[in-house]
């Protein structure tokens, strides 16, 4: 959906320059981050916000980010052609907003991978012949339920699985960036994955029932500015996105962001 300027809901914003967060000083993920030609392309910033958020305000909330001037100086991107990290800085006049479901609590949702011979017993990853789709190399069989429409494989996700976020975390370190070097094994894309969701991703129990529910809202993000598309790229690819997971409890909002490419090694929150 996307939001015009206009009457709504004023959120503000500051940049919480001090919250660490910590699967990108990992060492080892950050070794599979440069393997996948990630490094230095994927950042998480956060901001905290002053206004009670509820899911069905997400393309007020989405508009207040993209015209606040300390989202404007703090808010960092790749351009598709440079190695340099800068702010967004630009005259936003348009977002659209697509709401993201975050409903899984268990890694048992790609228990599939296994049950359906994607991945073997020993963890070990089915291959395939080498064929091409867009920018990526498809050589297993995870790849082609990644992609395929039409593999055999591709209906063990249904739709609703592929919107998941958690599906969607595991799908863009799996595909990874320009010259992104795949994984044997299945163990270091779920490990990954769960590190990732669970840092990003904000959790309470029930104290009555004892339930762990989630609390977080995640919704992906493009905004446009006089010449089209400015955030999170120029130029649009699969593997170039920004979602914003906003704790309304916390009244927090990480934004996760990717901007495909080769890999860089220079820190983008220096």
């Amino acid at each position: 959906m996307a939001a015009e300027w206009g009457p709504g809901r004023t959120f503000t914003f500051r940049h919480l320059s001090d919250k660490v967060i910590s699967f990108p000083q990992d060492g080892k993920i950050k070794e599979h981050f440069i393997k996948w030609s990630m490094h230095g392309r994927i950042a998480v910033h956060v901001f905290c916000f002053d206004e009670c958020f509820h899911p069905y305000d997400k393309d007020d909330f989405a508009t207040a980010f993209f015209q606040d001037p300390n989202v404007l100086e703090n808010l960092k991107i790749l351009p598709p052609s440079s190695c340099q990290w800068t702010t967004l800085g630009a005259d936003v006049k348009k977002v659209e907003t697509e709401a993201v479901p975050c409903t899984q609590l268990s890694m048992t949702f790609f228990d599939r991978l296994y049950s359906e011979g994607i991945v073997r017993d020993t963890g070990h990853i089915a291959k395939c012949y080498d064929e091409v789709y867009e920018d990526f190399t498809i050589a297993d069989k995870l790849r082609q339920v990644l992609l395929l429409e039409d593999s055999d494989d591709y209906e063990i996700f249904n739709k609703a699985d592929r919107e998941e976020f958690l599906f969607r975390i595991f799908k863009h370190l799996c595909l990874g960036g320009a010259f992104c070097q795949y994984e044997d094994m299945i163990d270091v894309y779920l490990d990954i994955t769960k590190t990732i969701y669970k840092e990003l991703v904000s959790v309470q129990k029930d104290p009555r029932t004892k339930l762990i529910s989630i609390v977080s809202t995640v919704f992906k993000v493009t905004a446009y500015d006089d010449y089209g598309i400015c955030y999170p790229s120029t130029t649009e690819h699969e593997q170039t996105f920004a979602y914003l997971i906003v704790d309304a409890i916390k009244r927090h909002v990480h934004v996760f962001y990717h901007s495909f490419g080769g890999g860089l090694f220079t820190d983008p929150c220096d």
